[in-house]
């Protein structure tokens, strides 16, 4: 089961150093990032290609893992800067 995006993001200054925390969000934001671009991709019509796994029902169950890949090579690619416009937002938050 995947972990929740800002699970102990924004736990006590105690518990974590400023750097484990900045780490923390950053992560989140960009993972919240790729979730939004895997929904934009999903929007596109693009995964009906004819094809491209043989089609089917296979095709379909396995379409998502295939874009949620793809939205991560995005974001790790600079994406559409989405995740640093979070990140500055969390930053601000968690002071």
């Amino acid at each position: 089961m995947p972990q929740p995006i800002l699970s102990g993001a924004f736990s006590t200054p105690q518990s974590r150093s400023d750097t484990q925390t900045e780490t923390a969000l950053r992560r989140a934001s960009q993972q919240l990032e790729a979730q939004f671009l895997a929904e934009m991709l999903k929007s596109t019509g693009l995964e009906g290609s004819e094809g491209a796994f043989g089609g089917g029902s296979g095709e379909e169950q396995f379409q998502s893992f295939l874009r949620d890949a793809q939205a991560d090579r995005m974001v790790q690619a600079g994406g559409i800067g989405l995740a640093e416009h979070i990140f500055q937002a969390l930053t601000r938050r968690a002071q």
